[in-house]
């Protein structure tokens, strides 16, 4: 292992990666804003948690199941000419869930809000892969890398901001400020056509384009990145069932804000170096760390115990997505490559929605250890998943 000949500041410094990359990072803390926004604004509205409680899942579930099917126009027509459409949907919808005067209206909206949400993050990866082609294709886990870190701070800074108004009542300003992100940061991503990915306007003409994304070794990623959101959906509920179990709930602050921070700086570590071992092989080895520390949460005795063991399972978390991005990225041609990363999200998103589910049902029947548990068992689906794909491309090198 050698240290990479161009850090984080070398990439940003590549011509326009600076702009677009601070561009979808903004975007994404409003993304981030828009689900738990709707919570604190139907509630406020309403007085009903079912009411917000479903607006914000019909949200999520036309996000996943619309998103990749914008992202293959975006592959087929470009982002400068489809983004912008996406962003003016998305303004009207937000406008006029602001305005419903029934929840019936209200849910629409948010389904409708959500099924023109740009993928921001897959746009960024894609603008990423694209500069990076060729002589610097090396750099590209460092560029996933920072991708990874704008995730994970976006997610820890929208909820935080969106509860702080929500909390003294400014539930339609938070709204208002996560509308307000999405449009300027998708806005001022659109309008940077240098960066952008040419359009594959024959993509969906070419026998054979669509398939790809049918072939083994993208559905596998897909499936990966499927079991990793079992175990982000467990972690959630799980900790929180402990923390109330133990007659100390504010405990579980603390400890999902140390596997965060462990997290951030996993990943902002791991993409500092260059790594000669193959992308697949470590794949299977940080899968197998995330395990062996998620096998510990189980048994934990104590919040101190369960936060040192969230803290080791997370640090493995950054590499393990930068690695299914950079694998995906090798596995699809660039005519479908925004799909390929929109469809990896939406798979992480179910399989996040799907542990949720159980892991709440678990903690009510058998209590916080039986909800930590889904964890080393998404652990376990996530190492056998590598394996295959490991073995799967050691057959491959065979043949040729």
């Amino acid at each position: 292992m050698s240290a990479a000949a161009s850090g984080y500041r070398s990439l940003l410094r590549a011509p326009g990666a600076a702009a677009f990359f601070l561009a979808a990072t903004t975007g994404r803390v409003g993304i981030a804003m828009t689900g738990l926004g709707l919570v604190w604004l139907l509630h406020d509205r309403t007085g009903s948690y079912a009411t917000a409680g479903l607006a914000a899942a019909v949200f999520a579930l036309a996000e996943a199941v619309v998103g990749p099917q914008l992202a293959r126009l975006v592959d087929r027509f470009g982002q400068p000419r489809v983004l912008p459409l996406c962003l003016v949907a998305h303004g009207a919808s937000v406008a006029v869930l602001l305005l419903a005067t029934t929840p019936a209206a209200a849910v629409v909206a948010a389904g409708c809000a959500g099924a023109a949400v740009p993928q921001l993050g897959a746009l960024s990866a894609a603008r990423w892969a694209h500069l990076l082609r060729g002589d610097r294709a090396d750099d590209l886990p460092g560029a996933f890398s920072l991708e990874s870190l704008a995730n994970a701070t976006s997610f820890l800074l929208g909820p935080v901001l969106v509860t702080a108004l929500g909390a003294t009542g400014h539930a339609t300003a938070a709204s208002l400020l996560a509308a307000g992100l999405i449009l300027g940061g998708g806005t001022a991503l659109a309008l940077q056509r240098r960066t952008a990915p040419p359009a594959q306007r024959d993509a969906g003409r070419v026998r054979g384009e669509r398939p790809a994304l049918l072939r083994p070794a993208f559905l596998l990623l897909a499936l990966l990145n499927l079991a990793v959101g079992l175990y982000f959906g467990t972690m959630g509920v799980a900790v929180t069932a402990f923390a109330v179990g133990h007659g100390t709930p504010a405990a579980a602050t603390p400890v999902i804000a140390a596997g965060s921070v462990a997290g951030l700086l996993s990943g902002w570590l791991y993409g500092r170096r260059r790594r000669r071992t193959p992308a697949r092989l470590q794949l299977v080895v940080v899968t197998a760390w995330l395990t062996a520390a998620a096998a510990l949460l189980p048994f934990a005795p104590s919040a101190v115990w369960l936060g040192v063991a969230l803290v080791l399972a997370e640090a493995a978390v950054p590499p393990t997505l930068v690695l299914l991005t950079v694998l995906t990225e090798r596995s699809v041609r660039p005519s479908v490559l925004t799909q390929a990363f929109t469809w990896n999200n939406s798979a992480s998103a179910a399989g996040s929605a799907l542990a949720a589910s159980l892991a709440g049902r678990a903690a009510d029947t058998w209590g916080a250890p039986a909800a930590l548990a889904q964890a080393p068992a998404a652990g376990v689906l996530l190492v056998a998943l590598a394996v295959v794909l490991l073995r799967a491309g050691r057959r491959s090198e065979g043949r040729r």
